[in-house]
């Protein structure tokens, strides 16, 4: 745990942290000694969630109530972060929507864009200078396996994690040599408030993960970057999927999903 605060402490900033994975990464990073920067839209679970990791392991918690979708979101952030030694980004906010395309929102579209895919650049792209002239520290975007490919009934969703992927990627090859580590965690189904909100109970979901597993294995693996699948039941199902015709993993895909 030293080595692991020496390296991309004294302070890390995680969004998407009122709840879920996000929630889990808050308390493992504190668990580990480093100071942390709460980022969310539901401000009384992030200052309840400060509290608690203030009292229980002596770290200094911020709080930023913010929404992503917001295009100012990411200013307001980074001049909440002004004057303190960032040594880990942990951009974990995100959502998505099932169904059709074309029946979806496009506003809410137009907003899991700005929170999936804009904030996430906007943060890394100041916050890594910092971590260039420190010669240490961190980035972990949390994507997902419906990035590996485009998933029907997923279009916007998916196609935002694979711009997550490929921004991961090669900002890992870019930062390697300045002893900057990046890792694109990709999860399969994951015990949150997402499934849920997409109708979806979690029950019905194969290998279901607990955000507190997901986030303690992308830790784990923060320095072997550059991307990361903790379920080894997703990485087998992807590594499949991936080596199938693209047309014929596409329509299966398609299928399974109108079952």
């Amino acid at each position: 745990m030293t080595d692991f605060a020496q390296r991309y402490g004294p302070v890390a900033v995680v969004t998407g942290a009122s709840s879920g994975i996000g929630y889990a990464f808050a308390g493992q990073l504190a668990g580990r000694g480093l100071d942390v920067v709460l980022v969310a839209r539901r401000g009384d679970r992030l200052r309840r969630l400060a509290e608690e990791l203030r009292d229980q392991y002596r770290v200094r918690a911020t709080v930023v109530q913010a929404d992503l979708a917001d295009p100012a979101a990411p200013a307001r952030i980074l001049e909440a972060v002004d004057g303190l030694d960032v040594g880990l980004l942990v951009s974990n906010a995100g959502f998505g929507v099932k169904g059709r395309f074309e029946d979806t929102d496009a506003d809410v579209l137009s907003s899991m864009l700005a929170v999936n895919c804009l904030a996430p650049m906007r943060l890394a792209h100041a916050l890594v200078p910092r971590m260039r002239l420190r010669g240490r520290g961190g980035v972990l975007f949390t994507s997902s396996v419906e990035g590996l490919l485009g998933c029907p009934y997923s279009a916007v969703y998916s196609a935002t994690k694979a711009y997550t992927n490929a921004l991961g990627e090669a900002l890992w090859a870019e930062l390697e040599p300045a002893g900057v580590d990046v890792l694109t965690l990709c999860p399969g189904a994951t015990d949150t408030e997402a499934p849920r909100l997409q109708g979806i109970d979690p029950a019905s979901l194969q290998d279901l993960m607990s955000p507190e597993d997901v986030a303690r294995c992308a830790l784990e693996h923060l320095a072997e970057g550059p991307t990361y699948i903790p379920s080894p039941h997703y990485r087998g199902n992807y590594a499949t999927l991936l080596s199938m015709p693209r047309r014929e993993a596409l329509t299966m895909m398609a299928r399974s999903m109108t079952k």
